[in-house]
């Protein structure tokens, strides 16, 4: 019989299954992986390829910054996901209590920002899109550098609590600011950016959200 069995495992070897990590605590997927159920913005330059929503384009310029947003609004939560930035035009970002500018590309709200300016990185700066245009926070260079992996798949942590803003790359905290203007939306969509301007392909993946009480 020990025999028998020894020939089954040479003809039939047992292979370990990989499974899906659990589902973190409280967490509600954004994005199932395979379509863009939920989310609204120009399929021309959003689509769905290898369990990512990919923008842009690796060889045409992109003629001006595209959204993709989810169709519900968020207060407060925490946001997690991976993202990618890879290309000549190196500047994406993920939008957060934002609003759609009517009869506009553009929309209007917070942004955690992916890519390079001036030779440095930005990624995890706080940007204000369309209403400021201005960095809010930027953490040091040489810090996101350390953590940062360029041209692969990175971790972004976003966290909106009231008028405190917090983003995380790598686990490195890289913005902590709290908004003084009672003026400021803080309710809005979550939209994915691939920036106007030089071929880029901006990647983003297992996009989860936790709603705050």
């Amino acid at each position: 019989m020990r025999r028998l069995f020894a020939c089954f495992l040479l003809l039939f070897p047992i292979v370990a299954v990989a499974q899906s990590p659990a589902p973190e605590a409280g967490f509600t997927p954004l994005f199932d992986g395979k379509s863009l159920q939920g989310w609204e913005g120009d399929a021309n330059w959003f689509r769905v390829d290898d369990g990512a929503i990919v923008a842009g384009s690796a060889s045409e310029t992109i003629p001006n910054n595209f959204f993709l947003a989810t169709t519900e609004q968020y207060e407060d939560f925490e946001l997690r996901l991976e993202a990618k930035l890879v290309g000549a035009g190196q500047n994406a970002g993920v939008q957060f209590r934002t609003q759609r500018i009517p009869n506009h590309h553009e929309v209007s709200g917070y942004q955690a920002d992916m890519g390079t300016a001036g030779g440095k990185p930005i990624w995890g700066s706080l940007y204000d899109e369309s209403r400021r245009n201005k960095m809010l926070a930027v953490p040091d260079p040489a810090a996101v550098e350390e953590v940062l992996e360029s041209d692969d798949w990175n971790r972004i942590r976003v966290r909106c609590q009231g008028a405190r803003i917090q983003i995380w790359l790598n686990d490195l905290q890289t913005v902590d600011y709290t908004e003084t203007d009672p003026q400021i939306e803080r309710t809005g969509i979550i939209a994915l950016q691939i920036h106007g301007g030089k071929p880029a392909v901006a990647s983003y993946r297992n996009i989860r959200i936790q709603r705050l009480k």
